[in-house]
């Protein structure tokens, strides 16, 4: 069975475990909500993330598995910040370990863009919790560093565009129909993970050797 389809059945199990997870623990902070539709949309939804990745790279393995494990670690933390407005340290301690150790090794990225990277994406979001006050978790201010690692600059920016107008278009939505206020948490979370993934398999460079990014380019000019 080719990677993509190993790592899609993989992370349909993820999604599905993460948001099972999320429903029952910890038990202070779980609704025990049954699974719904939810369950199944966090299943396939994980799922397509995965065989994007898998589908794009061009990485040699030991960073596809890098990229994988911060994937599921993201995926529970959307599941978490869906189900219980948090974003955990349990989950998101070690994704920023991980994401500052691969940051230095990352094939496809130089270590000055992948820094400036994670600096814009903090002042990006350290703005709008001064804009927006109460609007934005600090759980999200750390989320931000691991999504900013690895992305890098320039590509950083079109993650948040992607999240911001995503996350808007949802808002939108939700108070139009009534169904949350002007003043309501919505959890950015989600969305910052959206942009991510979304910004990861739409730039061919971010998942292929520096090198091979820089022939192609040349190749291109």
């Amino acid at each position: 069975m080719p990677l993509p389809a190993v790592a899609a059945a993989v992370f349909l199990v993820v999604g599905i475990g993460a948001e099972r997870l999320a429903s029952v623990w910890p038990a202070t902070e779980a609704r025990r909500r049954p699974a719904s539709w939810r369950t199944v949309a966090m299943g396939l939804a994980s799922a397509v993330a995965a065989y994007g990745l898998m589908v794009s790279t061009h990485l040699p393995v030991w960073a596809n598995l890098a990229h994988l494990v911060m994937l599921a670690l993201m995926v529970g933390l959307v599941a978490t910040d869906l189900e219980q407005r948090r974003l955990p340290h349990l989950l998101l301690d070690p994704l920023i370990v991980i994401a500052v150790g691969f940051a230095f090794i990352n094939p496809a990225l130089e270590t000055v863009p992948t820094l400036l990277g994670a600096v814009t994406a903090v002042a990006f979001l350290g703005l709008l919790t001064i804009v927006i006050r109460g609007g934005m978790a600090i759980g999200d201010l750390y989320l931000a560093v691991p999504i900013g690692l690895t992305l890098g600059w320039p590509f950083i920016v079109s993650g948040l565009f992607t999240a911001s107008l995503l996350a808007g278009a949802v808002s939108i939505f939700l108070v139009v129909t009534g169904r949350v206020g002007l003043r309501s948490y919505i959890a950015f979370g989600p969305y910052l993970v959206i942009g991510y993934v979304v910004t990861l398999v739409r730039e061919p460079s971010l998942l292929a050797p520096l090198a091979t990014a820089l022939i192609t380019v040349l190749g291109g000019s």
